[in-house]
């Protein structure tokens, strides 16, 4: 990552701010960021160090932070893919039980004009107190293992696009200009980005609905699915094709809105903040890099909403008619405070999953004698 910013570490799970070492202050340069959160999304296709919040938007794609089997040979490239698959699986699974509330909160409007929810949810205690109670505390994990299973392909699907897409948009900050690498980036990233999703939203989908889907009171108790089959075999059933992407154009839009929002915000803050003796400060240039990550994932929140809400009309009778549609409707139905929901409590899995990430980073080099980065998205 040619000048990252401080060197974010990039393991941060689709939502998870895994902040390593930040030995410098330079802006970020064109590293290759194909990835993303938004959810924890579009994080998943974007600033390593968000990946994975987006906050939370789009499906954590995340970017690659293992070198190609050609650069280190195919036995380590091996080892250290599947050891990042572990780190990854290990921080998606210690904050699947936050992402499933943030995901039931977000989209508790939607389960309620299913019949899939008797009430609101009061916050984030009255969601886990309720879901505990009705569901049983193993419940917090519905639809991780979907969440899980795509890391895989989409590390596979990043090497295969990130250096394509970063030939094709090569531009050089002092070379080329400001602007135009600007540009060049939001193009490379919303590129590698899209491709890589077109592959795996699938799984982002069916991760959605598992994690959306409650004990319902007015069905009997019953779940919609019974599992992560199950999904795909029911949706493929009553929508086809199109009920398992339903949301992926706002989801593309989601990954270059939120590039614009998190290098638009870093350029801006990066002259005025990191000036004088806080030029070498490790604790501002934290500071700053979280807080812009917090912002630009607040900024784009609404995004996430709006395409996971999509996803929750698979199968039911009314459907929006497009994205624009469902913000118009969510707005004028439900007022603006409604694309937020879930917010809080995708700031708190960015939290959580940091804390997990640097724990298991120091476990690796405690009994393994290195550290392995997930990559893995949100």
């Amino acid at each position: 990552m040619d000048g990252g910013i401080h060197r974010f570490s990039g393991r941060y799970m689709d939502s998870h701010l895994s902040f390593q070492s930040f030995p410098q202050t330079s802006t970020p340069g064109n590293y290759n960021m194909t990835s993303g959160a938004l959810s924890n999304g579009f994080h998943g296709h974007l600033h390593p160090a968000i990946q994975g919040t987006g906050l939370a938007l789009v499906p954590h794609v995340s970017p690659i932070f293992v070198e190609a089997p050609s650069e280190k040979g195919a036995k380590g490239f091996m080892i250290d893919f599947l050891m990042g698959g572990v780190s990854a699986a290990v921080s998606k699974t210690a904050a699947a039980p936050i992402e499933r509330v943030k995901l039931l909160i977000q989209n508790q409007d939607e389960m309620i004009k299913a019949g899939r929810l008797s009430e609101p949810y009061k916050g984030i205690t009255d969601c886990f107190g309720r879901t505990m109670k009705e569901e049983g505390v193993l419940s917090l994990w519905r639809g991780n293992t979907a969440n899980v299973i795509r890391y895989f392909p989409t590390q596979a699907l990043n090497f295969a696009f990130k250096d394509y897409f970063k030939r094709l948009f090569n531009f050089k900050k002092e070379k080329d200009g400001y602007w135009k690498w600007f540009a060049g980036n939001l193009a490379s990233g919303g590129a590698a980005g899209a491709s890589s999703l077109l592959f795996v939203y699938s799984l982002d989908y069916a991760r959605t609905r598992l994690a959306n889907d409650s004990k319902a009171a007015k069905k009997g108790g019953e779940r919609q699915f019974n599992g992560l089959v199950d999904v795909y075999k029911k949706t493929l059933k009553s929508d086809g094709v199109a009920g398992l992407y339903r949301g992926f154009n706002i989801s593309c839009v989601g990954i270059i809105v939120y590039r614009g929002l998190y290098f638009g915000m870093y350029d801006s803050l990066k002259p005025v903040v990191l000036v004088g003796d806080m030029q070498d400060s490790f604790f501002a240039s934290f500071l700053l890099g979280w807080g812009i990550t917090i912002g630009a994932g607040l900024a784009s929140y609404p995004i996430d909403t709006v395409r996971r809400r999509m996803m929750m009309t698979s199968g039911e009778a009314v459907k929006y008619k497009s994205s624009l549609d469902a913000f118009k409707q969510i707005v004028k139905n439900e007022g603006p405070k409604s694309l937020f929901k879930g917010a809080g409590a995708n700031i708190l899995r960015a939290v959580a999953g940091a804390g997990v990430l640097a724990g298991y980073d120091k476990l690796q080099v405690v009994v393994l004698g290195k550290k392995y980065g997930s990559g893995g998205g949100g």
